[in-house]
């Protein structure tokens, strides 16, 4: 269901049932979710009234045979009434809480197993090394609570903290901009692109941000400029995660004093990292060939600690494929430097390889967005005959900025090395993204093709 105050009431009881959670974003498509389902062998699916009819029909009946309850209905009513104590279920620390079935941007969807000393843990370490709460304090539901919202509504309950959830159910900047005029100690985990539409109604309305405690932003690229204009417009008030659905918000922090230390003479290429590794995880970056590399040297990001989830479910190959030798392969491709921050170049499958030399899409974007012109830009590689690879960009220009690709070939080679540039540019009113606000580059890759 979109988000609801019965979410965290349904996922509780269900925990103190000693049940497992399955939790699916509302905007997937009925096949996926139907997939999800089956996948996990959900036994019950709780959905508001408007979803109700779309879950129930013929076509998607013959895809599950799940239950199907509506929260709003006399049915869920009956459920909970309180009629009698019921003993809470014991479970053992490595037992599945939470089944978390990525986005399956490749393949199918894999369900992450997350266990509850994962969560724990990961509930423990926001508190000590991302953001403290106070009972007095507000988390914000605004992102789904399917993905990472979901996920620190723990902290908040640890501390008996407020948590409060949009009428609407999803991510509107005005009706959370209103909602900070009324509370305090104000807290939200947020995608880059949503810090980007919060801090544009800010600039063009009359908000307040004195409510405002942190925005803890994660799951896609934050470039440099951006970042440098929320806390322009929104406050010093921003703290960066980095991590996935097989470790939880928990592999990096860029901390609220990192961030706002403007006078570090490192203070931009800070600004570009994703942080140093929680305190719970040890991290390391390692060549394709499994040897580890020194500091300032680009390899896969591969982590291992408690909150690093068991595996996947029903997935022996893919886990194998994934854990090995009890470390996290992430997939990202990145270097640690001599202080221990982390700086994300991009997913080894987005990597670029051009006449021999390897270019990595974000340092090509990070330059276009820094043209004043741009609103957003997502860079791919096209197959060449005579290069193997050209990269392309994909750029949304700001509003009534005319389309100019002369005046941005000139930008790329005034910043980066000539052969790194864009061959080719696509202008676009939007950038395709997913139900969470990342950047769907196979769906780029489609238009090329």
């Amino acid at each position: 269901m979109p988000n609801h105050p019965e979410y965290l009431v349904i996922r509780y009881a269900a925990w103190f049932a000693g049940l497992t959670v399955v939790p699916i974003n509302s905007k997937l498509h009925g096949l996926e979710i139907s997939y999800m389902l089956n996948h996990s062998g959900s036994s019950a699916c709780f959905t508001l009234t408007q979803l109700t009819q779309t879950l129930t029909s013929d076509s998607y009946a013959r895809q599950t045979t799940v239950s199907v309850i509506d929260v709003e209905s006399e049915e869920y009513r009956d459920m909970t009434k309180a009629r009698q104590a019921i003993e809470i279920e014991e479970r053992g620390s490595g037992d599945i809480a939470w089944l978390f079935y990525t986005s399956g941007t490749t393949g199918k969807p894999k369900g992450v197993m997350i266990t509850h000393h994962n969560l724990l843990i990961g509930a423990m370490t926001f508190l000590t090394d991302v953001n403290d709460v106070e009972a007095s304090d507000s988390i914000f539901h605004a992102a789904p609570l399917s993905h990472g919202s979901g996920f620190y509504d723990l902290p908040y309950v640890m501390r008996g903290a407020n948590q409060v959830i949009p009428n609407s159910g999803r991510f509107v900047p005005s009706e959370v901009c209103e909602l900070l005029e009324s509370w305090q100690g104000v807290s939200m985990f947020l995608a880059p692109t949503m810090v980007k539409r919060l801090a544009e109604l800010y600039q063009s309305e009359k908000f307040t941000t004195n409510g405002l405690k942190t925005i803890i932003y994660g799951g896609g690229p934050m470039y440099v400029q951006d970042i440098k204009w929320a806390i322009e417009t929104l406050g010093p008030h921003f703290v960066q995660i980095y991590g996935q659905g097989e470790s939880p918000m928990t592999i990096t922090v860029l901390t609220k004093a990192v961030i706002n230390d403007a006078t570090n003479p490192r203070h931009q290429e800070r600004l570009g990292s994703v942080g140093t590794a929680q305190n719970v995880v040890t991290m390391k970056i390692q060549r394709e060939d499994g040897t580890d590399v020194p500091n300032g040297e680009m390899g896969e990001v591969l982590v291992k600690g408690p909150v690093v989830a068991a595996g996947y479910w029903n997935d022996k190959e893919a886990t194998q494929a994934t854990w090995r030798e009890g470390w996290l392969h992430t997939g990202d491709i990145g270097f640690i430097d001599a202080d221990g921050f982390l700086t994300l170049v991009d997913r080894a499958k987005d990597m670029i390889i051009s006449g021999g030399s390897n270019i990595y899409p974000r340092e090509v974007e990070e330059v276009l967005l820094a043209h004043p012109l741009v609103s957003e830009a997502a860079v791919v590689g096209q197959f060449s005959g005579d290069w193997g690879e050209s990269v392309v960009a994909f750029v949304v220009m700001v509003p009534n900025a005319e389309p100019d690709e002369h005046t941005l070939d000139q930008f790329c080679i005034d910043h980066i090395a000539r052969f790194k540039r864009p061959k080719k540019y696509y202008f676009l009113e939007s950038l395709p993204k997913n139900n969470y606000g990342k950047v769907l580059k196979t769906n780029l890759r489609k238009m090329l093709a």
